[in-house]
């Protein structure tokens, strides 16, 4: 049996102006501070003498290996990334970088309220509800209009929400 694992599909280009800039932030801090002290790191443990017991060097080399691999990561991603800025022709309707606030009723007739932010796949974070655009609950709401009534189908089941508002950031 192999390891080998077809290529995941490419997640969309589109990223956000304020995602994009954190990208580069982030290329920027692991290219100029923290990969020069790591190599310094590497550098005495190699002095050390003999490396096959050396933890120190041994810590110092995949963490070099996993700063480079972020790297170049970054380097291509940042250069196949299109930021989209600006609210796009029709305001009233879900695109790239709309801030939704659904209802959604469960199970038991209680209404709950949650505001998903629509964002690339390089900017996703749990915490402040920002979801790729790849996600299936962003491919359900996207193009859908002000009051309109979305079903999502996820592993638990199908949910259904209503739209009750669509802003887009500046």
């Amino acid at each position: 049996m192999s390891r080998w694992r077809p290529p995941q599909p490419k997640s969309s280009p589109y990223i956000t102006k304020p995602g994009l800039a954190a990208l580069k932030k982030e290329l920027k801090y692991l290219w100029r501070e923290l990969r020069p002290e790591v190599v310094r790191a590497l550098s005495a443990a190699a002095a050390e003498g003999d490396r096959s017991e050396n933890a120190e060097y041994i810590y110092r080399k995949k963490q070099l290996g996993e700063i480079d691999r972020r790297v170049r990561y970054l380097s291509k991603r940042v250069d196949e990334v299109q930021p989209v800025s600006g609210q796009p022709d029709n305001p009233d309707k879900v695109f790239f970088g709309a801030r939704v606030t659904v209802d959604e009723t469960i199970g038991d007739g209680q209404l709950t309220t949650h505001c998903y932010w629509i964002v690339g796949a390089d900017e996703v974070e749990a915490k402040t509800n920002r979801i790729s655009i790849d996600s299936p609950l962003a491919r359900a709401l996207l193009g859908q209009a002000l009051e309109s009534e979305v079903d999502v189908s996820t592993p638990d089941g199908t949910r259904s929400l209503v739209i009750i508002d669509i802003e887009y950031p500046g």
